[in-house]
């Protein structure tokens, strides 16, 4: 369905209590860190708790309304211009409906966002927004239990919480591998992230490997170096790992523009021109793509129609009953390749 069932209510105290035979009381002070309890049933609580995942009201009886007027957003970076500028989208959309979005810093890191989305809930916002880069399953949980409306951003996962607005990654890429290889180049290499299971990275890379592997190229023609996000800094630093593992390199795919111009920087410090010898490409249509010398070719998305098309669903879903989508939303908002300097075509 797409709006949360009025009788799909989170689990309360009281159903944690029946639970686990014990009163109310005797849960609501386990949930202390100096519960004068024993140490033997609070443990014992603590997992019921857990097991239900039961999120603590911290707002419970402070608002007649039951209302906190906040949208949780999850980000895994505050230094990303897209998703700061996804942000201010979505802000300049919910703020005239009294809303206001509390953020959370995940650090690309599951674990971490697990506990960001327990204390969000906690305060009871209205809606929560997620940049999908993988979840816990507990993170999955608590949010299909949390009654409020869920939209995953920036991606399309083959098993969403619930309404999503974005694309897919690797369909992305897998265009963009398809595209190079119509052009005539033979060794492509992918440059990506080292512990990067489950971000939208990885779906990058699964995107070029199926493109190669159809192709009958080398799928495991890659480098992975440095955790998520990469840097310009790390990007120039594999551009030498590259030309080591790969010396019959023509084109190098990065999983990002920053990684890109890292690595054509490189490549032209080592008086290695950029496109003649070697071709560059990255993904996301950054800033720097767009000024770098040459110009990088690159995966165009748009982060400020991704966060208005995230404020509107969000509004349309907190919006009156009778005029809320009556089924899960997934908007598509599919990128484009940008072929610019950095790419040299095959009649060159």
């Amino acid at each position: 369905m797409g709006r949360r069932n009025p009788e799909h209510k989170p689990v309360t105290m009281r159903d944690v209590a029946k639970a686990a035979g014990v009163s109310r009381m005797t849960v609501s002070r386990a949930l202390k860190k100096d519960s004068p309890i024993s140490t033997e049933t609070r443990e014992y609580i603590l997992k019921v708790v857990k097991e239900m995942n039961y999120v603590p009201d911290q707002m419970a009886g402070s608002l007649t309304t039951r209302k906190s007027g906040f949208v949780g957003v999850l980000l895994p970076s505050l230094n990303n211009l897209h998703f700061a500028q996804t942000v201010q989208s979505i802000t300049e959309v919910v703020e005239k409906n009294g809303l206001q979005l509390l953020l959370g810093h995940t650090a690309y890191m599951p674990e971490r966002e697990e506990q960001i989305v327990e204390t969000m809930l906690r305060r009871r916002p209205e809606a929560m927004v997620l940049s999908y880069d993988g979840h816990t399953d507990r993170t999955v949980a608590l949010l299909r239990d949390a009654a409020i409306p869920v939209i995953e951003i920036w991606e399309k996962p083959k098993n969403p919480i619930e309404h999503t607005v974005g694309f897919s990654n690797e369909q992305a890429a897998y265009d963009m591998t398809q595209a190079l290889l119509d052009m005539g180049f033979k060794t492509i290499v992918f440059l990506g992230e080292s512990e990067d299971d489950w971000t939208r990275g990885a779906a990058r890379r699964k995107g070029f490997k199926r493109a190669m592997a159809e192709a009958g190229r080398n799928p495991e023609a890659e480098i992975r170096f440095g955790a998520p996000p990469l840097s310009i800094e790390n990007g120039a630093a594999a551009a030498d790992l590259i030309l080591q593992q790969y010396p019959d390199t023509d084109c190098v795919f990065c999983v990002s523009d920053n990684a890109a111009f890292g690595v054509q920087s490189r490549l032209k410090a080592m008086n290695i021109s950029v496109p003649e010898q070697i071709s560059v490409v990255g993904f996301g249509n950054f800033e720097v793509s767009r000024f770098a010398s040459p110009t990088i070719s690159t995966v165009v998305v748009d982060p400020f129609a991704i966060g208005r098309e995230t404020g509107k669903l969000i509004l349309e879903l907190l919006g009156p009953i009778d005029d809320a989508p009556e089924a899960v939303q997934h908007i598509t908002l599919n990128p484009v390749i940008k072929f610019r300097e950095s790419l040299k075509s095959s009649d060159n």
